[in-house]
């Protein structure tokens, strides 16, 4: 029986996602409605992006769309290397500026294709690092190209005992737990957050890691969570103080 990749490290025969340049996950179409969650995220995520920000696999565009508006930003990069993402990719970018009145600019490649000089005011990494067999030297290579005072966030699976059939199938190396979060921090920068999200959702994942064991969940199951379990996840995320979540944010300032 072939062994599946470990929670906590990446398996020997998988690809690097940093160098790949085709993403073979099939999980964004079912996650771009999930309306709830990318405003709970883009919430989370504001006070951290602003002037030139730099998102890295932006996949589809989904999260650029809320994310732009940001108070604080602007300027915004989308980087994608699939080639089929970023056909998606490159139009919507075009409609967005135009809508935000921003330049936004989707650019085909990975963070190692782009120059070394610090040029970005915040480096953001949704659902991606995990995606990335080198996630230290890809962290690394992220905060030499942060201005002085911008911040390097990352969102990202949590806890690697709800490592699933689902995240073999969309590629994942690993999930992440605010030990193996926090180890990860690039010298010279200074984690000034690291917190769980989506608390209800932490439910959900444990029952799919337990009992249902699906690839990949059903349009009717994200609905309910996007529907139902994301709006109470606001409110318990809050008063729990961020202790529990599926998903786990970091932000770093250099």
């Amino acid at each position: 029986m072939a062994e599946r990749p470990r929670a906590d490290s990446a398996p020997p025969a998988a690809p690097e996602a940093g160098s790949s340049r085709e993403y073979r996950g099939g999980e964004l179409g079912l996650f771009a409605r999930a309306s709830n969650w990318k405003d709970y995220v883009a919430r989370t995520c504001a006070p951290f992006l602003r002037g030139h920000v730099l998102e890295v696999g932006a996949g589809l565009g989904a999260s650029t769309h809320r994310l732009v508006y940001g108070e604080h930003v602007r300027e915004w990069t989308a980087l994608e290397p699939d080639p089929e993402l970023f056909a998606v990719l490159e139009p919507a970018a075009r409609e967005l500026a135009l809508r935000s009145g921003l330049p936004v600019h989707a650019r085909r490649g990975v963070l190692a294709d782009l120059p070394k000089d610090p040029c970005f005011d915040a480096i953001l990494y949704l659902d991606v690092l995990e995606h990335i067999a080198d996630d230290r030297g890809e962290l690394a290579g992220a905060a030499r190209r942060l201005a002085p005072g911008g911040h390097l966030v990352v969102l990202a699976p949590a806890h690697g005992a709800l490592f699933s059939a689902f995240d073999v199938q969309v590629g994942h190396h690993r999930r992440y737990d605010k030990r193996s979060l926090r180890a990860l921090g690039p010298a010279g920068a200074t984690l000034v957050a690291l917190r769980y999200l989506d608390s209800v959702g932490l439910l959900a994942s444990l029952a799919n890691r337990v009992l249902l064991r699906r690839a990949l969940p059903t349009a009717g199951q994200i609905a309910v969570w996007d529907g139902l379990m994301i709006p109470a996840s606001r409110v318990l995320d809050r008063v729990s103080f961020g202790v529990l979540g599926k998903s786990i944010l970091a932000v770093w300032t250099r």
